[in-house]
């Protein structure tokens, strides 16, 4: 189910960032409309503004669905409580070194010892 929503979402953004750039700005320096074509004048804007309207809608429809569908199927595998889906033999605990003092400032490092290359 996935697969299908972010193939429509890859065509969605496709298809709006070509209406964005295809749309005529104020200062004409992105804009690719001429005096003469399919559409000119209000009836371009008019059509290009609701189409890329239209797109952003189903482009927040697919964000949202690509969001909250991982988690109806966590739902599912795992009952009413959603944290019986993961796997507790995944998770590892990294222990990180006690560091000496009373702060939380870590010991310093030594210095390098002289003849060999070093940056700091």
């Amino acid at each position: 189910m996935q697969q299908v929503i972010i193939a429509i979402h890859l065509m969605v953004v496709t298809a709006l960032v070509i209406l964005v750039l295809y749309q005529k700005s104020e200062g004409g320096a992105l804009g690719m409309g001429g005096g003469s074509g399919v559409f000119t004048g209000r009836g371009q804007a008019n059509a290009l503004t609701r189409a890329t309207g239209i797109l952003a809608t189903i482009f927040f429809i697919t964000s949202i669905a690509l969001t909250v569908l991982p988690a109806w199927e966590r739902r599912s595998e795992g009952g009413d409580d959603w944290t019986k889906a993961l796997d507790p033999g995944s998770i590892q605990i990294k222990q990180l070194p006690k560091t000496e003092g009373k702060g939380e400032q870590a010991a310093p490092e030594k210095a390098p010892e002289p003849g060999k290359d070093s940056i700091f």
